[in-house]
């Protein structure tokens, strides 16, 4: 079994399971962006695919590396370690894409790699911090502590839909 028929499984399964999960838990997507470890909600997944080099689009900011074709859907890619300013980008075995279904529009976002599924109670995720720079973090929703694991919960349907990002039409939102 591929990669990605792996993750729409996975994906279906996770679906099929809300009716058993309690509202006081969710559940995540867990992935690598260089040291540090994020987790997004299950339910934006579509499917996980190996890393191919889009075609290139002119004058597109430099995280977003390009279009896929994916089964007739032309995908915007996103890198999200250049995005989220990652010191090295490096393209490998491991590295993937997470496709991603974010208000209707599929969307594709590079990362180093994908860790597991973890479902986690509510009061295992503490809240963001505030810090005050001049990077936007309000896609953090929390931070979730995880045996040694600290892992930074993010909203990506936020972070895909922001103006910069220029993948979501605004009068959608």
């Amino acid at each position: 079994m591929n990669t990605s028929t792996q993750a729409a499984a996975m994906t279906r399964q996770k679906s099929s399971d809300l009716g058993s999960t309690s509202k006081s838990s969710a559940e995540f997507l867990t992935f690598r962006l260089g040291a540090e470890e994020y987790g997004i909600d299950i339910l934006r997944v579509q499917e996980i695919r190996s890393y191919e080099e889009p075609t290139r689009i002119a004058n597109a900011p430099h995280f977003i590396k390009g279009v896929v074709n994916l089964r007739g859907v032309i995908v915007p890619v996103v890198d999200l370690r250049i995005k989220l300013g990652c010191e090295t980008v490096e393209y490998n075995g491991f590295t993937v894409v997470i496709v991603l279904n974010v208000k209707g529009r599929v969307v594709g976002a590079v990362v180093d790699s994908v860790s597991d599924v973890l479902e986690l109670a509510r009061d295992q995720i503490n809240p963001a911090p505030d810090m005050n720079t001049t990077v936007d973090t309000t896609f953090i929703t929390g931070i979730a502590s995880v045996g040694e694991r600290m892992l930074i919960l993010m909203d990506i349907e936020a972070l895909m839909s922001s103006a910069d990002m220029g993948l979501i039409d605004s009068a959608l939102n």
